[in-house]
Formats: structure tokens, sequence, C-alpha cells
């Protein structure tokens, strides 16, 4: 064999081990081995409650710069946890604050695994299972009175009222305090995997919403 040939057979050996620029950042080979934060594993999830399991993605990538915002639905594709993390910046004084949110959310799983010995990321899928209300009210007129009728709610709502209480407990809980966010972050996710109505918000809201919906049957 020749020079440029052996130099030819070694170029395409080279190219054969070099990933594809062209393949799509979800595909398997990337995310065979990727680790949330380089330390959670998200492929073991467990998930308990049927109707919310297609609308609850969890991924290695927690940040994809809002490639669905543009998309009905997708965010139901975008992972969980990047979805708590938007969440978290809907506030006045945070909004655009994605590092700081990444860094809180981060902060407070490697809290929520000291605590508990279990991965965060499925205490997560867990806390938001159980902060997911299944029944609200809604207002209908008859002619010029207003009368609440409860109705159930969608699996993709359920998912997003759950972080919406998730983020406004988180909020309230460092309301003028010395609690920091991580802290309260990490408080209310055990409490919420925990289905303790007392000291989790998002689980006193999902009652509340209940109780009003179950008495406007």
């Amino acid at each position: 064999m020749s020079g440029e040939e052996t130099e030819a057979a070694s170029d395409e050996d080279v190219a054969a081990d070099e990933p594809d620029p062209d393949a799509p950042a979800s595909s398997e080979a990337a995310n065979e081995n990727a680790t949330l934060f380089g330390v959670w594993d998200v492929t073991e999830i467990a998930y308990e409650d049927p109707s919310t399991k297609r609308y609850m993605t969890v991924t290695p990538i927690a940040h994809t710069m809002g490639r669905h915002a543009s998309k009905q639905f997708k965010k139901s594709e975008i992972s969980l946890v990047e979805r708590l993390i938007n969440r978290l910046m809907q506030t006045d004084e945070n909004t655009g604050k994605k590092q700081q949110a990444t860094r809180i959310v981060r902060d407070a799983f490697d809290i929520v695994h000291e605590r508990t010995e279990e991965n965060p990321v499925q205490i997560l899928v867990t806390a938001v299972e159980n902060a997911a209300p299944r029944e609200e009210t809604v207002r209908l007129k008859y002619g010029g009175i207003s009368v609440p009728k409860a109705v159930d709610v969608a699996p993709q709502r359920r998912v997003d009222q759950a972080l919406l209480f998730i983020s406004d407990g988180v909020a309230s809980a460092t309301y003028k305090s010395t609690t920091s966010a991580a802290e309260a972050l990490a408080n209310e996710l055990v409490a919420a995997a925990d289905y303790d109505v007392e000291g989790s918000y998002s689980i006193s809201q999902k009652e509340e919403r209940e109780r009003v919906a179950a008495a406007a049957r």
C-alpha cells in the first residue's frame, strides 16, 4: 500500500470516530451517558400518574435556549427541570436570570439528596404529580349572574399548575426571610413529594383548588 493510500485510510478512521455534526442534540447517542448537572441520572425515573406521564419529560439538558417557544405544545418535550427553572424566573426580580435560577435548582437538588438520599429528579417528578390539581372551577354566566362550575383539569395544565404552585411556594418562603431560595425549594420539593399538606405550599394550594371545585359540583 502506498503512502497516500495509508494516509487516506487513517483519515477515514479518524472521521469515523468523530461525532456527526448534523446529528440532533436529542439523539440517543447524545443522551446515552449524559447526566443532569453532571451528577444526576435521569434514565430510571418512575412515574406514578399515567395521565401526566406524557407531559413530563426528563432529559439531562437543562437549557435549550427557548427552541420550543414558537411551537405550540412543544413545552411538554422540554425537560421538567428546565420548566421549573423557567417558572422560578417569572417574577419581577428574577426575570431573565437563567443562570441564577439554574444555580438555585442545582443547589436545591444537592440539599434534597442530602436529606433523602434519593435522586432529586425523582423527588421533583413525584412532587409535581402530587401537587397537580385534578379539578378546578370556571365561571359560567347565566344572564347577569356568574355561577362557579367544577371542571376536570387537562393533564398539561395540571403540570403547569403544579410548577406554578411550587415556584410560588419558594417565593413566599423567601420573601423577607433569611431562608435561601435553594433551601426553600428543597423544603418544598421534599414536602410535596411526601404529600405534606401542612408543610407544603403547593399541596395546600392543590387541596384548596379541589375543595372549592367539590363545593361547586
